[in-house]
C-alpha cells in the first residue's frame, strides 16, 4: 500500500512539474512572440515622427508632413479590429497556437517589406499606396497577436496565478520599445542624408531575423490546455462573435474603455511627444530618441510590480490607486518636456510611465477574466483592437489637431489625456466587478 501511494505521489509530482515547465515555456513564447510584433508595430511609430512624411509624401515635411505619417499610422490601428475579429473567430475555433504562428508570420512579411519600399521620388503615389496597404497588414496582424499571446500564457498558468502569467504578454510592448528605440537611436548617429536616404529601413529589414526567432520558440509550445478541453467537450462556439455581441455587450463596451489609456499613454509618449519636443520644441532627435530609450527600459523593469501590486492588495484597489496617480503625474509630464531639458524631460515621462506601465501589466488579465473561454479570444481582441483603433490609434493625430488648433498650446492635449485616464479607471473598477477570475 505504501508502495502504491509513493508511486502515486511522485506520479502527481511528475505531472504538477510537468504542468509548471510548459506553463513557463507558454509564457517565455507569449513574450518573446509580443516582443517580435510589438517591436514591428512600433519602428512604424517612430519612423512616422521622424522620417516617413518625407519619404512617401512627396517631401511635404512639417505640419502637412506628420499628419499624413500619422494619417498611415492610424490606418494600422484602423485594421486592429478586423485581424481581432479574424483570428478571435480562428483562435476560438481551431485554437490558440496555430493562430499565433500565422499573426507572427504576417508581421514579419508586412515589416520586412516596408523597409524595402522605394520613395515618392521614385514611383510616386504608388509608394505611399503600398505603405498604406502593408502597414494595414501589420495592424491586421497584431491585432490577432495580442488576444492570443495572453490566452497562451494565461491559460496555461497554474491555478490562482493567470493574471501574472497574462503579465508575460504584456512585457513584450516595453521589450519592443527597447528594441525599437534603441535601433533608431544608434541609427540618428548617421548623417541625415543618410538616415533619410536608408538608415531608416534597417530596423524593419532586421524584422525578418525576429521572426524566425519567434517562431523557433513559439513552434515548441502546446495548445492551451482550456482550449483543449473546451474542444473535447464540444462546447466550441461555431460564430464566437455572434455569442460574444447576444451574450456579453457589455463587458465588451467596458473592455474597449477600460483599455483606453492603456494603450493611448504609449502613443503620446513615443510618437506625439517624440514628434512635438523634436519638431516645436527644437529638441535633438537623438537626444529625444534616448529620453524614450530610457523611459522603455524603466518600464519594462517597473511594470511587473503592478500584478504583484495586485496579488497583494487586490486589483481594484491597485488600479484605482495606479490611474488617480496616473491623472495628476500627466500635467507633469508635459510640464517637465516644454522645458526642453533632456533629464526634466526623461524624468516626467518616467514618473507618469511607472504608474501607467503597472496598470497596464494588470490589464490584460483584467481583460481575459472578463469573458468565458468560449469566446475569450475574440472578446479581449476586439476589446483591445477597438480601443487601439478609435483611442490608441487616434491618440497622435488627435494630439496633434488640438495642439495646432490651439496656437501651439499643450494644454488642450494634457486635458484630453487626463480625460482619458478617468475614463479608464471607471471602466476598469466596472469590468472587475464582472470578472469571473479575478477577485479583491
Amino acid at each position: 500500500m505504501n508502495h502504491i501511494t509513493a508511486t502515486a505521489k511522485a506520479t502527481g509530482e511528475s505531472g504538477a512539474a510537468d504542468r509548471t515547465r510548459a506553463a513557463r515555456r507558454a509564457g517565455l513564447a507569449s513574450f518573446i512572440g509580443t516582443t517580435v510584433e510589438w517591436y514591428d508595430f512600433y519602428i512604424y511609430s517612430t519612423a512616422s515622427a521622424l522620417v516617413l512624411g518625407d519619404v512617401f509624401f512627396g517631401g511635404g515635411g512639417g505640419t502637412t508632413g506628420a499628419l499624413e505619417a500619422f494619417g498611415t499610422l492610424w490606418l494600422g490601428f484602423l485594421a486592429r479590429p478586423i485581424g481581432g475579429l479574424l483570428f478571435g473567430h480562428l483562435g476560438d475555433r481551431i485554437g490558440r497556437k496555430k493562430t499565433l504562428v500565422t499573426t507572427l508570420l504576417m508581421m514579419g512579411i508586412a515589416t520586412t517589406l516596408i523597409g524595402l519600399l522605394p520613395g515618392y521620388d521614385e514611383v510616386g503615389v504608388a509608394a505611399p499606396a503600398a505603405l498604406v496597404v502593408l502597414r494595414m497588414l501589420q495592424g491586421i496582424a497584431v491585432g490577432g497577436e495580442w488576444g492570443g499571446a495572453v490566452l497562451i500564457a494565461s491559460e496555461h498558468a497554474p491555478k490562482g496565478r493567470a493574471l501574472s502569467f497574462g503579465a508575460f504578454a504584456q512585457q513584450g510592448s516595453p521589450a519592443g520599445s527597447i528594441l525599437a528605440t534603441g535601433m533608431f537611436a544608434l541609427l540618428t548617429q548617421l548623417p541625415d542624408e543618410s538616415f533619410d536616404a536608408w538608415g531608416w529601413r534597417i530596423p524593419f529589414l532586421f524584422s525578418a531575423v525576429m521572426v524566425v526567432i519567434g517562431l523557433a520558440v513559439r513552434l515548441k509550445v502546446e495548445e492551451s490546455p482550456e482550449f483543449s478541453r473546451l474542444r473535447e467537450e464540444k462546447r466550441v462556439a461555431r460564430v464566437p462573435l455572434r455569442d460574444l455581441v447576444t451574450g456579453h455587450p457589455g463587458t465588451l463596451v467596458l473592455g474597449v474603455l477600460a483599455s483606453s489609456i492603456g494603450i493611448a499613454a504609449t502613443y503620446f509618449i513615443t510618437t506625439f511627444i517624440l514628434s512635438w519636443a523634436t519638431g516645436d520644441l527644437g529638441m535633438d532627435r537623438s537626444t529625444m530618441l534616448n529620453v524614450l530609450l530610457v523611459y522603455s527600459v524603466v518600464q519594462f523593469f517597473v511594470q511587473p510590480f503592478g500584478v504583484v501590486l495586485a496579488e497583494r492588495f487586490g486589483p481594484r484597489r491597485t488600479v484605482t490607486a495606479l490611474l488617480g496617480l496616473n491623472f495628476f503625474l500627466v500635467p507633469v509630464m508635459y510640464a517637465c518636456v516644454s522645458t526642453s531639458d533632456a533629464v526634466l524631460a526623461g524624468l516626467g515621462i518616467c514618473l507618469l510611465g511607472v504608474t501607467g506601465a503597472m496598470n497596464y501589466a494588470i490589464l490584460a488579465g483584467l481583460l481575459a477574466a472578463a469573458f468565458p473561454i468560449a469566446v475569450r479570444y475574440t472578446g479581449i481582441s476586439l476589446s483591445y483592437q477597438l480601443c487601439s483603433a478609435l483611442i490608441g490609434g487616434t491618440a497622435p493625430l488627435v494630439g496633434e489637431w488640438l495642439l495646432r488648433s490651439s496656437g501651439g498650446s499643450i494644454v488642450p492635449v494634457v486635458i484630453y489625456q487626463m480625460v482619458l485616464v478617468v475614463v479608464s479607471l471607471i471602466c476598469s473598477v466596472a469590468l472587475l466587478a464582472r470578472a469571473r477570475t479575478v477577485r479583491d
